[in-house]
């Protein structure tokens, strides 16, 4: 029989032990953790200086300042995209990769931005939203699609020149001045398009030859390198609009078109006889600059773009642990049911995985609520306020240049607050999981 004394000795040394191995944990803990969130409580209830408590005047300040405000609803929307189309498409990857031969590979793709920081990932996409074309594929590729369907004009800036035969019409087209008349040419010259901006190809122009009973003429840029030159005529050394639209117009109908050819020249039938020429807005039409992704209205979607291309792999890979672990028979058995592969993946496959997915979107939920540099890299100073986020306000009102630490203490205190219900529904699920 162990007496008493001696158990109670026993128990009491256990403890010590313990408490002595915990000791650097929570001292650590005090010092990394309680002590910074004690102190930024107190901070967040003194004014710039420090020095004359102010109590709630700070986060009252959180409510009025439109900055801060623009930063709480931007936060809003990335915890409510961000995390949800990182974990969809984590899903889908690791779906559809399960059963093709290369799904190795390609989620070896999928989950190498990971190894990329934050800071390199900015600067990848700072250029890939660039609003060169040249430069930014986002608008390379949109450009190129929108060119295939509405293909801009090679000539922007054509304009008549000085006492020209052409005069500006109705939506930025150009009519001649007088009807034109079969059996003489007709000369429509335009200036204002710089030499480089000429299509590749372009050829000298050429006065059109009169023929009998139809319109004749030439368009092409009435400029002589150098000087010289005489104004509305063919010069030799001239440049040709190959490619232009001609539209012979009468009583407000369009009774002929052509296209002039690579020498400028072109051919309208009798009908064009005693018609007006116009030159059609199209001719003109602006290139297509694509879209400004990172402008005041993009900003934001382009920047949470930029965090799922880097997330969804860190997604991915944990549905495609939990998916190996779903039972086979049950998806074998509901296919010999009759169900089709939606159903099985609706009414199987994603009630199965809920814990995990569950799992991954409060990850993301809490990761989005405190990003900072992805916002901080890509967005351009002048858009920075319409693209900003808590965290980053954090950083601007405590070490920016007008700095006010009491007023950045509040915002942080604000993120823990936001963040501690999302952290305690992630701790509750735990403890349910693990009482199973």
């Amino acid at each position: 029989m162990i007496p008493v004394a001696a158990t109670s000795r026993e128990a009491r040394r256990r403890r010590l032990i313990a408490a002595a191995f915990l000791l650097p944990a929570l001292v650590l803990l005090g010092a990394l953790v309680v002590h910074p969130i004690g102190y930024s409580v107190y901070r967040s209830l003194f004014d710039r200086s420090g020095d004359t408590f102010v109590g709630s005047g700070n986060y009252r300040e959180i409510l009025r300042d439109g900055t801060i405000r623009t930063a709480l609803k931007n936060t809003a929307v990335w915890v409510v995209l961000a995390p949800t189309t990182a974990t969809a498409l984590g899903l889908i990857f690791a779906v559809l990769t399960e059963r093709v031969r290369w799904g190795t590979a390609f989620k070896l793709l999928v989950f190498m931005p990971m190894a990329i920081s934050m800071l390199a990932a900015g600067i990848i996409f700072r250029l890939v939203y660039d609003h060169d074309p040249d430069r930014g594929i986002a608008n390379a590729v949109w450009v190129g699609v929108h060119d295939t369907f509405a293909e801009s004009s090679a000539f922007p800036k054509a304009r008549p020149g000085r006492d020209s035969p052409l005069v500006p019409a109705d939506g930025g087209a150009f009519v001649t001045r007088d009807p034109v008349r079969a059996g003489t040419p007709a000369v429509l010259p335009l200036v204002g398009v710089a030499p480089e901006s000429l299509p590749e190809g372009t050829r000298t122009a050429k006065a059109a030859a009169a023929e009998p009973g139809k319109v004749t003429g030439t368009a092409w840029q009435d400029f002589t390198r150098g000087g010289g030159g005489r104004t509305n005529a063919v010069d030799p050394s001239e440049s040709a609009f190959s490619g232009m639209r001609i539209e012979a117009v009468k009583d407000g109908r369009v009774v002929a078109s052509a296209t002039t050819r690579a020498d400028g020249t072109f051919t309208l039938p009798a009908a064009a006889d005693g018609a007006v020429l116009r030159l059609p807005a199209s001719n003109f039409r602006e290139a297509y600059a694509g879209v400004e992704w990172l402008g005041p209205a993009l900003v934001t979607p382009a920047v949470i773009g930029a965090y799922v291309w880097m997330w969804a792999g860190f997604a991915m890979v944990l549905i495609g642990a939990g998916l190996a672990a779903v039972p086979r028979e049950l998806m074998e058995a509901a296919r010999v049911d009759g169900a089709n592969e939606w159903q099985v993946f609706r009414r199987i496959t994603v009630p199965v995985l809920a814990p995990v997915l569950v799992v991954v979107l409060v990850t993301l939920v809490i990761n989005v609520m405190k990003v900072f540099d992805l916002v901080f890299v890509i967005a351009p100073g002048a858009v920075q306020d319409d693209a900003n986020v808590l965290a980053l306000q954090l950083y601007r009102t405590s070490f920016g240049t007008d700095a006010d630490p009491g007023l950045g203490s509040a915002i942080a205190v604000l993120l823990l607050v936001l963040v501690v219900p999302v952290m305690l529904v992630n701790i509750r699920r735990l403890r349910k999981e693990g009482s199973r």
